[in-house]
């Protein structure tokens, strides 16, 4: 049994505990080229945030992880197999219902531990509950957080189901990675020079993209490599949840 996970504890447990930050995995139901399972960005989150808690509680974090959101906004992949899509007006009235929740429970930090790069909805729920609630609320890219060190541990640029998310789950649950399945993830530029440089966002029609499903070549990709970056990312966020955790969110001052 893990003590911050809420899915494995019984009544009796939590009744006679007390949480300062929840934690919510949210993941995504999407193809990861051809050697990764569609559950990849669930699993991520869940697994990850599993290494942030139980290093945060060492460090004196009183928090609690809830069960998982498996799903995510893929409109722009509904043309591939069970790719599964929440809207993001649907998001909005869920995680509003559970930070209702939470804040009748007493609990004022949530952390919206988000692996999936079209969940960039995440950004604009915090404005929509800022000054609608008590909680303070904040989300992590897991994958975002070594990005500086992520030359001196991989080979290629990762996007969608490449070498660091294809290490990362050789190290998390290696017997769902089938790399010799693997494509090159090669992927296609758009016909507009704005969009390829970043001058100008758009939501990238998955189809047209790539014809694995993947963006980065996985071919590079071993358990080693994702334990070293994990080694890179669980510690840096552990700390952030344990200074949440003592962290006074009634403040006039915070978060400063």
């Amino acid at each position: 049994m893990k003590p911050w996970k809420l899915q494995h504890l019984p009544h009796k447990q939590v009744k006679g505990s007390h949480y300062e930050v929840a934690i919510l995995p949210i993941g995504a139901c999407e193809p990861h080229n051809m050697h990764l399972p569609y559950g990849t960005d669930a699993y991520e989150s869940e697994l990850v945030s599993d290494l942030v808690c139980e290093q945060a509680m060492k460090l004196g974090a009183k928090v609690v992880q809830l069960p998982t959101i498996p799903f995510g906004v893929q409109s722009n992949m509904l043309d591939i197999p069970l790719a599964i899509n929440v809207y993001p007006s649907t998001f909005f009235a869920l995680l509003k219902d559970i930070v209702d929740s939470l804040e009748r429970h007493g609990i004022l930090k949530l952390i919206l531990f988000n692996s999936h790069g079209g969940n960039d909805f995440l950004k604009p729920f915090i404005r929509e509950m800022s000054g609608r609630s008590k909680m303070f609320i904040s989300i992590i890219d897991w994958w975002r957080v070594g990005k500086d060190k992520y030359g001196e541990i991989f080979d290629n640029a990762d996007d969608h189901a490449g070498e660091m998310e294809t290490s990362v789950m050789l190290a998390l649950m290696p017997d769902l990675v089938r790399l010799n399945d693997a494509l090159d993830g090669a992927s296609k530029p758009t016909r507009f020079e704005a969009v390829n440089n970043g001058w100008v966002s758009i939501s990238r029609p998955w189809r047209g993209l790539t014809e694995s499903t993947g963006v980065g070549d996985p071919t590079k990709a071993t358990r080693e490599k994702g334990e070293k970056y994990l080694d890179v990312v669980a510690p840096r966020l552990a700390k952030f949840v344990a200074e949440l955790s003592k962290a006074d969110v009634t403040e006039e001052s915070f978060p400063f």
